[in-house]
């Protein structure tokens, strides 16, 4: 049979699921307003230099047919050295890349970039995104109001349950959204604009601190449902307990008398706003008024 779990343990459970909920909801919060999903390079031809201005970053050329396009195309593909590596990054709203000779970035919207066939996945990662932050603002919000109505062991639990629904959603929309949102960018990746595609790159701290949203989100419900079944299978144990020993100690004509005898307590437990599963105090005197 279950042992009786302390108060104080959980208590601890209560505050664990808080924390990683709260936490998942920081790291949503802050991959989904950065632009680090994704980092790469992207190697792009050498500009010519301008006036006096010489070194790595550009090309001299200096010569009396230097407009002819064919001229500056063959001196483009001559090495990999006519080329030059350029970093960028990008997120769910924008895609940023350095300047060449200049201090700054050049950011420009990614939905814009995206394959009008893929546009649609990239709205719905965003939205499922959306749902994702709200309900686990919604599962923050109940376990905070849970561990205010701890005293009322009735109240918390029926809080709990919805609480550990909402965080399960969140999770699973979660997950939803962050492999869209993959999606989507291996395929701008492939059919993208020819000035964007990347030749090298690579997944982001964002896209990390997502995931380890997510995770710290199935934990806090694991956390969660793990709390409600241990309190429930708690009561079950008391109230077995408790129809034993009055059937033993009273005998009652009534088979039905114990159960209402249970009744009565939990009913005027959840009025005291005390801890039903420990405070078995004055049962006998419960049993006495019921057989009279």
């Amino acid at each position: 049979m279950p042992a009786s779990v302390p108060p104080e343990e959980r208590r601890q459970r209560a505050s664990a699921a808080f924390c990683l909920s709260f936490l998942s909801l920081v790291f949503s919060v802050t991959a989904f307003s950065s632009s680090y999903w994704c980092e790469g390079m992207r190697k792009v031809a050498k500009p010519f230099c301008k006036g006096q201005s010489k070194g790595d970053q550009c090309i001299g050329f200096n010569s009396p047919d230097g407009n002819n396009s064919s001229a500056v195309q063959y001196i483009w593909e001559t090495g990999d050295d006519k080329f030059i590596d350029r970093k960028f990054h990008a997120g769910i709203w924008y895609s940023c890349e350095e300047i060449i000779n200049e201090v700054g970035e050049k950011c420009r919207s990614f939905i814009s970039l995206t394959p009008d066939a893929d546009r649609g996945v990239l709205w719905l990662s965003i939205v499922a995104e959306l749902l994702y932050i709200i309900l686990l603002l919604t599962g923050v919000i109940l376990m905070s109001a849970e561990m205010c109505y701890y005293s009322a062991v009735i109240n918390g639990l029926k809080i709990n349950a919805f609480s550990a629904v909402v965080t399960v959603l969140a999770g699973l929309l979660g997950m939803v959204a962050h492999m869209m949102y993959t999606t989507v960018f291996q395929m701008t990746v492939n059919l993208g604009p020819e000035d964007w595609r990347p030749h090298t790159w690579d997944y982001g701290w964002s896209y990390c601190l997502a995931w380890a949203s997510f995770a710290c989100c199935m934990a806090a419900a694991v956390t969660t449902i793990n709390k409600y079944t241990k309190t429930i299978l708690e009561f079950k144990h008391k109230r077995e307990m408790l129809e034993r020993s009055l059937k033993i100690k009273y005998k009652f004509p009534d088979h039905t008398a114990p159960d209402k005898v249970c009744n009565v307590y939990v009913n005027s437990s959840h009025n005291r706003r005390e801890d039903p599963a420990h405070a078995i105090k004055g049962l006998h005197h419960l049993a006495t008024i019921s057989v009279l």
